[in-house]
């Protein structure tokens, strides 16, 4: 029988609870976190033997949105759950990043971590509370893991942090900010702020992870009342091993990591493992273990790099910790593209290419808050060739999202509204050349490359990656790391802003100990980086160019009346499609009554433009216009204008003369001048005599009249006319003479039968 514990604890103004022992028992731990009413199960399960033949830790974190946790039925044809969405993604990986770092480094079970969302309430964000029970998930499965860890979501509004922003919340926010850490460190930072100083993202961290704190204590009372027994991890000692692999390729390795190039620091690297390779597996026979001495040797190479640095505050390829590789910028590279741009840094290179298209050209997003549009994309791909590799060439994996969704963060803050450029922008980054911080250099591109594509950014932006070797007590902050420090190295803290602030923050820590003097440190140097590389790229282009490239569409926009949608539109959208057909233009309205014509060709846009006016327009009595004879009756012909208007022609209001048959002047098809004379209950009259058909000149003065009939008169005025109503006496009785009156009286009815 299975027991039931359920903790919890008011924070941020709502209840969390953790509960166990109800759902999902089979799994080695299992828990239903609810905050508000978000609710998400957190499952975490082990394989209970080491996977051999890898020198990694095989861990999968899989977060997953049902729609019926929204009460709505999944999108596409099928109507069922497919492949992840890029918000699910990004939340796998959100949980990912700071739970790896707290297995044992012997570790190698397979292990699998699953997040899935049973219930959203529209205001608290689910991937938090996914965070948390993927924590006090592993905390009581007995899988061997460091300790609980928590995360919170940190707003900015208004000068003061909000804790655990609600959605409403974050529609004011200045930053969407989401830490995760244990009692004494932070391990993951997210962030997407609106250009915010160094100041205040650091204050955010630090009260984020204070208001943590009371959740890492609740997990750890679960674990305390239910938690399994912990995992033995076995810890081999390799003492002997070890000092003879430094014995033979510790020289060797030295020599290799003083090769600033990188593709001849590589070989050289793997030439000096090989060697010691090879002499291992003659010496040691049947007793040679590749896994154990692949892990030696990479445990050797970090102890090189990461002393020297230390030491001698030289890096790999020689630069000073501050130090920013070599940055070179190219903008208009592609002729035919609408925005294109090389951004180069040391062995780092990005080609950015920007698109712009119209409001067709954004991306739905089918989430569990409802549909929405995005008008900004920006897609990074790292093909095999950067690094000098063949391999197959995939799909976009989680990493590629990641790296992409970074660069979009860092970008979204200088982008014009739509109401002042109405255009769907599309940025791709293709990676060419990479030796660290890839998604750095593809924002750094991007921003040439729409500003490149007349994009009215409201500053350029650039991106920074930062490193730390912590030894101790001793550490060093490096700016612009390599690959290599980066995979030997303690931290990835990647930093991306304008001259005036920062608009995206991701840290990723490995080691618990960072401080906050190593953070604020990291911040810092991130500025004066961030500020150089800036610099490098004004060279290039330093203000948006004037106007979108020749080969983009170009938008027009026009305001009617909302009333007039409809007209537009036409029923079933027939008339939008006749003016895109014939027009060969794109049209979009918005509920505002926002119509944005977008073509490549100007004359396209205002065949458009004027099927549009014409639509909305009113007639105006006096006017000239110009139409076309579409039927013809017996006193006149019906002439079409401004495109959907009919008007009646009399016979007597075609030619200064007298017409007997309108056929003899008119026909079907025929293009006429005619002015409008009156307007009545939708009723148009027209009048082609007064127009001269070749100038259009109004000749209105040579008439007396004006052209318009007199409306009917109501039924009384007629019988008034014909003197009076029937069955009353008139008011002057008439004199007849008796003969005449006899004559006149009307002859007596007849009996009629039916």
């Amino acid at each position: 029988m299975f027991k039931i514990i359920k903790k919890e604890i008011e924070w941020g103004g709502r209840t969390l609870s953790i509960e166990t022992g109800k759902i999902a028992r089979q799994a080695d731990g299992a828990v239903l976190v609810s905050y508000g009413e978000t609710v998400v199960l957190c499952t975490a399960v082990a394989k209970k033997t080491a996977k051999e033949g890898i020198d990694f830790f095989p861990l999968t974190v899989n977060y997953q949105e049902k729609a019926f946790a929204a009460g709505k039925f999944p999108g596409g044809f099928f109507k069922r759950e497919g492949r992840p969405s890029e918000k699910e993604v990004l939340t796998s990986r959100l949980i990912d990043r700071p739970i790896r770092p707290l297995f044992p480094n012997e570790f190698r079970n397979e292990t699998q971590v699953i997040c899935t969302v049973l219930s959203h309430d529209m205001e608290n964000n689910p991937d938090v509370v996914a965070l948390v029970g993927a924590s006090a998930a592993l905390a009581i499965s007995g899988i061997p893991f460091e300790e609980p860890i928590s995360a919170a979501r940190v707003a900015y509004i208004d000068g003061k942090y909000i804790l655990n922003p609600t959605e409403d919340e974050m529609e004011e926010t200045d930053l969407d900010l989401v830490l995760a850490g244990t009692k004494s460190s932070v391990l993951m930072v997210e962030s997407q702020a609106d250009i915010l100083s160094e100041e205040i993202m650091l204050g955010a961290v630090e009260f984020g992870h204070k208001e943590m704190q009371p959740v890492i204590k609740l997990i750890n009372e679960l674990k305390d009342e239910c938690g399994k027994e912990v995992w033995a991890v076995e810890k081999a000692d390799h003492g002997d091993l070890e000092a003879k692999i430094a014995k033979l390729a510790e020289s060797s390795l030295r020599d290799a990591y003083k090769e600033i190039d990188k593709q001849a620091r590589v070989e050289k690297v793997s030439a000096a493992k090989d060697a010691a390779i090879a002499t291992l597996t003659e010496e040691l026979g049947d007793d040679f273990n590749g896994q154990v001495i692949g892990g030696l040797l990479k445990k050797l190479e970090k102890k090189i790099v990461r002393g020297d640095i230390i030491k001698t505050k030289k890096r790999i390829d020689g630069r000073g910790e501050s130090d920013v590789r070599q940055v070179e910028s190219t903008i208009d590279v592609l002729p035919r593209t609408h925005g294109s741009a090389i951004f180069t840094r040391g062995e780092t290179q990005a080609l950015a290419a920007t698109t712009l298209g119209t409001a067709q050209d954004m991306q739905t997003f089918d989430e569990l808050t409802g549909d929405r549009k995005e008008h900004f994309l920006l897609h990074y791909n790292f093909p095999p060739y950067s690094v000098g590799e063949a391999s197959f060439l995939k799909s976009p994996g989680r990493r590629e999202i990641g790296h992409g969704k970074l660069a979009w963060r860092a970008l979204r803050a200088v982008l014009p509204s739509q109401d002042d450029f109405p255009y769907a922008i599309r940025v791709v980054s293709e990676v060419t050349e990479s030796n660290g911080s890839s998604s750095m250099a593809t924002v750094c591109g991007s921003s040439l490359s729409m500003m490149d594509a007349g994009v009215p950014l409201k500053a350029p932006v650039a991106g920074i990656a930062m490193g730390l070797i912590l030894e101790g007590k001793d550490y060093s902050v490096l700016s612009d790391i390599l690959g290599d420090e980066d995979h030997l190295g303690d931290m990835d803290f990647k930093v991306a802003g304008t001259k005036d602030g920062i608009t995206a923050l991701q840290m990723d820590i490995k080691i618990n100990g960072i401080t906050t003097d190593i953070m604020k440190t990291a911040l810092d140097q991130a500025k004066e980086g961030r500020l150089y590389i800036l610099g490098r790229m004004d060279d290039a282009i330093s203000e948006n160019k004037d106007g979108v490239s020749k080969n983009a569409p170009q938008i027009t926009s026009i305001k009617i009346n909302k009333d007039k949608i409809g007209t537009v539109i036409g029923p079933g959208g027939k008339s939008i499609r006749e003016i895109c057909e014939v027009s060969g233009a794109k049209v979009d309205i918005n509920e505002d009554g926002t119509v944005n014509v977008a073509a490549v060709d100007a004359g396209a846009a205002e065949i458009a433009l004027n099927m549009i006016r014409d639509l909305v327009a009113e007639v105006e009595i006096g006017k000239i216009y110009e139409g076309k004879v579409v039927k013809l009756l017996d006193f006149g012909g019906l002439v079409n204008f401004m495109g959907k208007t009919d008007g009646l022609v009399h016979i007597s209001e075609i030619k200064n003369e007298r017409v007997e048959k309108i056929t003899d002047v008119l026909k079907v098809g025929d293009e006429v001048k005619v002015k409008v004379v009156s307007s009545d209950r939708g009723k148009v009259r027209l009048s082609m005599k007064r127009v001269n058909q070749e100038t259009g000149e109004d000749l209105s003065d040579q008439f007396e009249d004006d052209g318009a009939r007199p409306s009917r008169k109501p039924r009384n005025d007629r019988n008034n006319d014909r003197g009076g109503d029937r069955g009353k006496e008139s008011s002057k009785p008439a004199e007849v003479k008796n003969d005449e009156k006899e004559e006149n009286d009307p002859p007596k009815r007849k009996k009629r039968f039916f």
